[in-house]
């Protein structure tokens, strides 16, 4: 046995096989206890030490040794044999000696591995092969067999190879019922010589059956997935060229596809039918039951397209009007105004059919119509009392702004008085990976300083499970000079949150050394040059004085923790726990108490004079600074001045003199001047700030942070970039006076490429307004100008603008627009003077636009006129921007007139 073993960590597999061969059965499974004990040691190896020549010899060691099928399938699977497998012909040659039940459980027990197992197919398809099994059509096998199939290259063809192949109607089967298609989607390819273009080839040829490759195809698109399916199956439906009855037989399908499916298929779904449906296929009610879920689709192109179909139906069959009028009512609700106009068309031009009904059924459809009639826009509502027997049967309501309430702040609870209950916590603060809540890890830091203070030995046990999980908790000396060298020098980058709680936990247990903890203390803002970040030195010298205070001098608490969510901090609060370190002696950090200082709440006067007449009253240092500065009242915001960088418009903003007297330095350099340079100058510590963090250090002066976010937020619309306006919505709930940085953050956020950081500005949005605080008019003319240079995209615009009215602030979206449309009206009318070129370029996205403002229009009553309108409204035709430019136009004169 040792033979064997030294052969396997040699590497040598048919040395290793050969060897295996002349044991008995007992002498094997006598020798399986060590190979356990071998793969046991080859796990525990360090990645860059594992001998890995030693698996495949494993892996065959194992698999003759095993007895059980079970056992042999799990052994072969292994996933730590995964990356250096044995050859397949290796496995099937040492395999060959076992009867044939045996090889066809472990093929079965094999194809049932997750695909990422990486079974080979060889050694699977080898063992259906000699065991005479069926072909296990799983995940598993049957992505091998596409791997397999489409790897054999050669003169062969594509169709010869699966003409060849003796399985193929199941493995087909398998295929069209696969979970997840991305393993092998590049495989497929496209057009001749593709799986699509073969597979066709072969059912018309008669390989394989047509109706069970049509019906297996038509139930994958109906199953749904991601592009992947539709951009393989939906060619392949075309391909196979469905004759009338094989299309009549599967309406049902071609419904609930228009209905559900993905947006090519629905199209696809929808052509069919609307041949059936010309071609007198398709009976009323089944076209109506096609209809009613597929006017609902957000797609406009498939809407129209589908009223255009019904208005045909509708004109050859006068019988038709009863079944499919009350269909095309269900339009009336659809978002797009353009799409209620055509319905309300149709029901216009066909409601006289309804005469000819009895009349019971022509009251009841009647009755059904005018029901819907009421989603109809205020315009339109208007024009459809001229239709007999349809007006709407309520009267418009006058309108009320509705406003969701603002978000309360909520009051933190201390932080837990249980190690253990802390330990949990930091756990899942660590495991946000950079998307921690600010309150809750403010928590946790004044959490660990109270429980390092009271029994360090104590909080150590409690969190032992967590620091075992991280990277530095190894006793190797390269990961312990690795951790004095990340904790130690600010130059690889300033802590974020995650990593200031690495360095208080690597303190906790001593993997980073006093020195270490001074030297980063004490290296800081001459090295860091960036204003633009200044409040990520500021969260860096707060975590490097927590770890260095643990290590030297233990605070019992942290002055710096919010009272509320908002980072708020009651100046009664801050006097006790400064009472507190008066009675136990304590020294006060020079950075827990700057923060301290800049989060305490001064808006609320009577709280702030009371709290300061008790801070004096203490007679330490910390006193009366903090009385003084409750006593100044809230600072001047300083002078901004705005400047472009290519598209972009910033802000500039001058010096803030009470944030550079009496504070640490890396606090002062959030009070310098901020320029434009600053914010477009890169840094390498880019992309380490948490914006919800900066938000917290100044919770009641937004200003100051929003004019060092206005660059980053307009990376979501100029750049694409993600996530860049996630801080908005607490931007909105912060503090002090909401000025012109706040609102081009929101203009920028409106214009977000993507969908969830448009929706946080539209958040921000509604927000303000509710508090009182939204400066439209400033908005939309910010709007207007970044448009105008192309920061902005209007189709994004109009996207936020419409889901914010979706709420019920039809008054503030118009009181918005209202300031943005002229600027951009303007420009089309000076384009269109001097070219067509420049009109098409100044009128692309303007329509949509134009359309929110006419809905919000239409349903807040808005008067007066709006300048340059009147020019985009006289153009001829009917583009979106010449029918939406009429329709606001209206709507303001019926308002005016009113």
């Amino acid at each position: 046995m040792d033979a064997v073993l030294e052969a396997v960590r040699a590497g040598r597999t048919g040395e290793t096989a050969l060897l295996v061969r002349k044991l008995s059965d007992a002498e094997r499974r006598g020798l399986l206890p060590e190979l356990q004990a071998l793969r046991k040691e080859l796990r525990a190896a360090p990645w860059e030490t594992r001998p890995e020549r030693s698996y495949p010899a494993l892996q065959v060691a194992g698999a003759m040794c095993h007895s059980g099928a079970a056992a042999a399938a799990t052994w072969i699977a292994g996933a730590d044999m995964r990356w250096r497998q044995a050859p397949a012909d290796t496995l099937l040659k040492v395999l060959a000696d076992r009867d044939t039940g045996w090889q066809a459980d472990v093929a079965r027990r094999l194809a049932a591995r997750p695909v990422s197992a990486d079974v080979p197919f060889l050694l699977m398809a080898g063992l259906v092969r000699r065991s005479g099994c069926e072909v296990p059509v799983t995940d598993a096998y049957v992505v091998g067999w596409v791997r397999h199939i489409g790897h054999s290259w050669g003169r062969v063809s594509l169709v010869d190879r699966l003409r060849a192949e003796p399985d193929l109607a199941p493995l087909v089967t398998g295929l069209f019922e696969l979970a997840d298609l991305g393993e092998v989607r590049w495989l497929f390819g496209e057009g001749p010589g593709s799986w699509q273009s073969a597979l066709a080839e072969l059912t018309g040829a008669g390989v394989l059956e047509r109706k069970s490759v049509v019906d297996a195809c038509v139930a994958r698109l109906l199953r749904g997935g991601g592009p992947t399916d539709h951009r393989i199956f939906l060619p392949l439906l075309g391909l196979l060229a469905l004759t009338r009855d094989e299309v009549r037989e599967r309406v049902a399908d071609w419904t609930a596809l228009a209905r559900d499916a993905a947006s090519p298929v629905a199209a696809h779904a929808q052509s069919v039918l609307a041949g059936l449906a010309l071609d007198g296929g398709l009976t009323p009610r089944q076209l109506a039951e096609a209809s009613e879920g597929l006017l609902f689709r957000a797609e406009k192109k498939l809407v129209r397209a589908q009223l255009v179909l019904l208005g045909k139906v509708l004109a050859r069959d006068a019988s038709a009007a009863a079944e499919l009028l009350p269909v095309v009512a269900q339009a009336f609700g659809h978002e797009d105004t353009q799409v209620q106009e055509r319905a309300l068309k149709l029901v216009e031009r066909h409601a006289k059919r309804l005469d000819g009904e009895p009349a019971a059924r022509s009251e009841a459809v009647r009755s059904e119509i005018a029901v819907a009639a009421e989603r109809l826009s205020p315009a339109l509502r208007m024009r459809a009392t001229a239709v007999p027997g349809i007006a709407p049967a309520a009267a418009p309501e006058a309108y009320e702004e509705v406003l969701p309430p603002p978000p309360e702040p909520l009051r933190l609870p201390a932080a837990p008085d249980s190690a253990v209950a802390l330990a949990e916590e930091v756990s899942a603060l660590l495991a946000a990976d950079g998307d921690e809540d600010v309150a809750a890890f403010e928590r946790a830091l004044d959490g660990l300083a109270r429980h390092a203070h009271r029994d360090q030995d104590a909080l150590r046990e409690a969190l032992e499970p967590v620091a075992a999980t991280r990277w530095w908790w190894e006793p190797e000396p390269h990961r312990r000079q690795l951790c004095e060298e990340r904790f130690g020098h600010t130059r690889r980058g300033l802590l974020t949150a995650e990593g200031g709680l690495e360095l208080v936990l690597a303190t906790l247990y001593g993997a980073v050394s006093t020195a270490t903890l001074l030297a980063g203390l004490r290296s800081g803002p001459a090295d860091h040059d960036c204003a633009r970040h200044g409040f990520s030195r500021v969260l860096d010298v707060r975590l490097r004085e927590l770890a260095h205070r643990i290590r030297t001098d233990p605070q019992p608490l942290l002055l710096a923790t919010p009272s509320w969510s908002t980072g708020l901090l009651e100046p009664a609060e801050l006097v006790d726990r400064l009472d507190a370190y008066r009675r136990l002696g304590a020294r006060v950090g020079e950075a827990d108490f700057a923060q301290a200082l800049l989060r305490v709440r001064r808006e609320d006067r009577t709280a702030a004079l009371a709290a300061a007449g008790r801070a004096s009253a203490l007679g330490t240092p910390e006193g009366e600074r903090l009385a003084r500065r409750l006593s100044a009242g809230a600072p001047a915001l300083p002078a901004n001045g705005r400047r472009t960088s290519g598209p972009r418009i910033l802000v500039e903003s001058g010096e803030v003199g009470e944030l550079l007297a009496d504070f640490p330095e890396a606090f002062r350099r959030l009070g310098r001047a901020f320029t434009v340079s600053d914010a477009v100058r890169y840094c390498y510590h880019w992309g380490q700030e948490n914006h919800r963090h900066w938000l917290a250090t100044l919770p009641e002066l937004r200003e100051i942070v929003a004019v060092r976010l206005v660059h980053d937020v307009s990376e979501a619309a100029q750049d694409d970039g993600r996530g860049m306006a996630a801080a908005l919505p607490l931007l909105a709930e912060s503090g002090g006076p909401a000025g012109e940085s706040t609102h081009l953050c929101v203009a920028y956020g409106l214009g977000a490429r993507h969908p969830e950081d448009r929706l946080a500005a539209v958040d921000a949005l509604l927000v303000l307004a509710a508090r009182g605080q939204l400066d439209a008019e400033r908005l939309g003319a910010d709007l207007g100008q970044l448009v105008r240079r192309g920061a902005v995209k209007p189709l994004r615009l109009a996207e936020s603008a419409r889901t914010a009215a979706a709420t019920g602030a039809n008054a503030t979206i118009w009181e918005m627009l209202r300031h943005t449309l002229p600027v951009l009206l303007a420009d089309l009318a000076s384009a269109g003077s001097t070219g067509t070129a420049g009109a098409s370029g100044a009128a692309r996205g303007l329509g949509e636009l134009l359309s929110v403002a006419a809905d919000c229009a239409e349903r807040s009553g808005a008067r007066g006129e709006l300048p340059h309108l009147s020019g985009a409204a006289a153009r001829r035709g009917s583009s979106r921007l010449a029918v939406q430019a009429r329709r606001l136009r209206d709507a303001l004169a019926v308002a005016e007139a009113a």
